[in-house]
C-alpha cells in the first residue's frame, strides 16, 4: 500500500506544481487573454484540479489507513488533506465571489490588470504548504517502499 500511496502523492504533487505554479500565473500573459477569459479558464482548470485532488487524497488516505506507514508520512498526508480542505471550504468560495464581482463589472482597470485579493495570496500560501507536505509524504512513503 505504501507504493501506491507514494505514487499517488507524487502525481498529486506534480499536478499542483504544474497548475498552481505554472499555468495559473502564465495564463494572463498569453496574447489575447482578457481578464474575463482568464478568469473563466482559471475557474474551469481549478475546479478540475480540485476534483482530481479530492480523488487522489481519498486514495492516499485509504492506503495510509489500511497500512499505516509511520508518523512522518501520516502527519504529512494529514497536513496536505487539511490544507486542501481549507482551500475548498474557506478560500475557494471567497475567490469565486471575487471573480464573480470582476466578471460582473466586465471592465479591467488601466493597464489590464486586476489587483489580486488577499484570498489569492492565502490560496497561494496554502499551496506552498501543501507542496511541502506532499513532498514530505512522498519521500517518507518512498523510503518505506525502498527499505
Amino acid at each position: 500500500m505504501s507504493a501506491v500511496a507514494a505514487a499517488v502523492v507524487f502525481v498529486w504533487l506534480g499536478m499542483v506544481l504544474a497548475i498552481s505554479f505554472l499555468e495559473a500565473p502564465l495564463k494572463f500573459r498569453a496574447p489575447g487573454i482578457t481578464i474575463p477569459l482568464g478568469l473563466g479558464i482559471g475557474r474551469l482548470v481549478f475546479r478540475a484540479l480540485n476534483t482530481v485532488e479530492i480523488v487522489l487524497a481519498t486514495v492516499v488516505v485509504i492506503c495510509v489507513a489500511a497500512d499505516p506507514p509511520g508518523p512522518v508520512a501520516v502527519t504529512a498526508v494529514g497536513v496536505a488533506v487539511a490544507v486542501l480542505s481549507t482551500q475548498l471550504l474557506a478560500v475557494r468560495p471567497r475567490l469565486s465571489r471575487r471573480s464573480d464581482a470582476v466578471l460582473a463589472a466586465a471592465t479591467a482597470p488601466p493597464g489590464g490588470m486586476v489587483e489580486r485579493s488577499k484570498a489569492h495570496y492565502v490560496y497561494a500560501g496554502l499551496e506552498v504548504v501543501k507542496v511541502a507536505a506532499l513532498l514530505t509524504a512522498g519521500i517518507a512513503l518512498q523510503v518505506l517502499v525502498a527499505g
